[in-house]
């Protein structure tokens, strides 16, 4: 699908991190990508803390973030442009409680726990690429599902606030510089902003923010797929759709965003969702559960 779709810069979710960069370094060789980038995840991170209330510590639910072992389910940008990793910034060692406006009272989370959850699920970048001469930040993060807790809505609270936490970087809300040039907000937000479960409000702030554009990358392949079960009371856009769960459980929904900033120049924008019958349908629906959402952009 990558070689597919041949996209200049990539960001994956999903991808597991090892600490000498290993297996992200043979997948850029494989796809000829010169530039790569990988920062540990809070995924997998142990706590030391009993964070999830079972009475018991070392679980997968103790650490910083879902995860069996370190780095499960991390993120991974590989890029033809080059990385300018000296200057990025890594905001997932930020804590939940320092969030301004943070949802984490009510979590179900002792003071203890307080004291030490980090906000992000995996991580929050920060990353500047130099594209022709120009800075270009790719503000990168992958959201926890708002689902698997309980009533204290543990996972709702902190999805909903990591998608908040670029409300406040981009308001300058934060003891960090937001980027005074050109940026995408790219990632895995785990929401849709009209179906599903979840606490959608700072989301539809992202997607109407006045630094950023929605491009509503769509598919001819979202817009046919199946309109039963779940997707039968669909309430958004079928066609912006970019990941493909369970009719009957779930649904298919909108959670993966490409939000260029408003100085840039959106050429073209879509998910590579194909239609049944169309070449590498296949491929795309065994590949993963969410479609490559992509956007064409020129810098000014």
């Amino acid at each position: 699908m990558i070689a597919e779709t041949d996209p200049d810069i990539l960001l994956l979710t999903g991808f597991d991190w090892d600490y000498d960069g290993a297996a992200l370094r043979a997948f850029a060789y494989r796809l000829a990508y010169p530039y790569r980038f990988a920062a540990r995840p809070n995924s997998g991170m142990a706590s030391g803390l009993d964070l999830d209330g079972d009475g018991k510590t070392g679980g997968v639910g103790d650490a910083q973030g879902f995860g069996r072992f370190s780095g499960e389910g991390g993120l991974a940008l590989l890029s033809r442009y080059p990385i300018e990793a000296g200057v990025a910034q890594d905001f997932s060692g930020f804590l939940w409680r320092d969030l301004p406006g943070n949802l984490i009272e009510g979590a179900g989370l002792s003071p203890e726990a307080m004291a030490v959850q980090r906000l992000s699920s995996t991580a929050h970048w920060d990353l500047p690429l130099r594209v022709g001469g120009q800075s270009l930040h790719l503000l990168a993060w992958a959201a926890t599902p708002p689902v698997f807790d309980g009533p204290e809505d543990r996972n709702g609270r902190r999805n909903h606030d990591e998608a908040a936490f670029w409300l406040r970087y981009l308001d300058g809300d934060l003891p960090m510089t937001p980027p005074e040039g050109s940026f995408v907000l790219l990632g895995d937000a785990n929401l849709d902003p009209v179906d599903g479960e979840g606490r959608p409000d700072a989301l539809r702030a992202l997607l109407a923010h006045l630094r950023l554009q929605d491009p509503r990358p769509a598919s001819v392949g979202a817009a046919m797929a199946p309109q039963t079960g779940r997707n039968a009371q669909h309430g958004g856009e079928a066609a912006l759709d970019t990941a493909d769960w369970d009719d009957a459980r779930i649904g298919n929904m909108r959670v993966d965003y490409v939000l260029p900033s408003r100085d840039l120049t959106v050429l073209d924008a879509g998910t590579f969702w194909p239609a049944p019958e169309a070449p590498m349908a296949h491929t795309a629906a065994t590949a993963s559960r969410h479609a490559l959402v992509w956007v064409d952009i020129s810098l000014p």
